[in-house]
């Protein structure tokens, strides 16, 4: 007699089958979703930084030794900076260093360096 239809076991097997193929889609997924919101995270904390060195050329003056912070929104978030100019073995360069973090205590998210000329 032959059989029409597939068997428990065979059903059994293909729904574990399809289970884990799932799974690891939905895990694939999930890490591109987290990867998206950092590079997200990146991007904007990267303009924040930028917003504060065009700032800071504005002004027209050499880069102050003393440590400035502030926050900035952009994007429907808060943004917290600090920048600090750094004199160099050069005199005629100082350094600026513009940090973008999160949160006020939290890990800074982007460094921006950059170097101002001062003509005598």
């Amino acid at each position: 007699m032959k059989q029409r239809g597939m068997t428990l076991l065979e059903v059994m097997v293909a729904l574990v089958i399809f289970a884990g193929a799932s799974l690891a889609l939905m895990n694939s997924l999930g890490s591109q979703v987290r990867a998206l919101q950092s590079m997200e995270e990146s991007l904007f904390a990267s303009w924040v930084a930028e917003n504060q060195m065009v700032e800071l050329r504005l002004t027209g003056g050499w880069p102050s030794l003393e440590r400035q912070s502030g926050q900035q929104s952009l994007a429907g978030r808060t943004w917290y900076w600090q920048r600090q100019g750094e004199a160099t073995r050069d005199p005629l360069l100082r350094a600026a260093e513009i940090q973008v973090r999160t949160a006020p205590q939290a890990d800074p998210r982007i460094h921006l360096r950059s170097y101002f000329f001062h003509q005598p």
